[in-house]
């Protein structure tokens, strides 16, 4: 039995939560999250606190009380602190700039590339080079940042392309550090 989903979680000041027909909405500053869940898994609210329930030993069930806890948390966190990736642009010519909502970026193309924000997401530019998303689902935050980073992925040789804050890139030899190790070794 995992312990995730017998997590007692506290619920601040400033936060709603109901639980509806097989939703739980979450409301809070940073505005209001919905999730959908299986009957299954029970969850009460009781004296400012959120528990999830589970009163058979089924493994799915289980792995699911676990999972809807662990959303719950995110929502909560979410509404109230946010969520927040970074992007850097890695390139010679490679920059990003904000018109109005949209993010615009030169990334290679013969054209700039424009992202609108979904919504509950936010763009910001911080110099010409770094990207910052921010919202209160976390799911979200995620899928928009690979989406962005998916459109001039890091290729291995340069370095060069869209990549995360603090990721690291393996770089590769070309072909002239091939040639030259065959010429050493001969």
């Amino acid at each position: 039995m995992g312990r995730i989903g017998k997590r007692i979680l506290a619920i601040p000041a400033g936060v709603e939560i109901k639980i509806l027909d097989g939703k739980i909405q979450v409301k809070g500053p940073k505005g209001a999250l919905t999730q959908e869940y299986q009957p299954r898994v029970q969850m009460k609210i009781e004296d400012n606190k959120f528990h999830t329930l589970c009163e058979t030993d089924d493994r799915q069930t289980l792995a699911l009380q676990g999972t809807y806890n662990a959303l719950v948390k995110n929502m909560i966190t979410g509404v109230t602190a946010g969520f927040e990736k970074n992007l850097e642009l890695v390139g010679v010519g490679y920059r990003a700039q904000m018109q109005g909502k949209k993010l615009s970026l030169q990334i290679g193309f013969s054209h700039p590339v424009e992202f609108d924000p979904p919504e509950g997401i936010e763009f910001a530019v911080a110099g010409a080079n770094k990207i910052k998303i921010k919202g209160a689902d976390r799911q979200r935050v995620g899928e928009v940042a690979a989406e962005i980073r998916q459109m001039r992925e890091v290729e291995p040789y340069k370095g060069k392309g869209i990549m995360y804050a603090g990721e690291r890139v393996r770089r590769k030899a070309g072909k002239a550090a091939k040639a030259a190790g065959a010429a050493a070794g001969a």
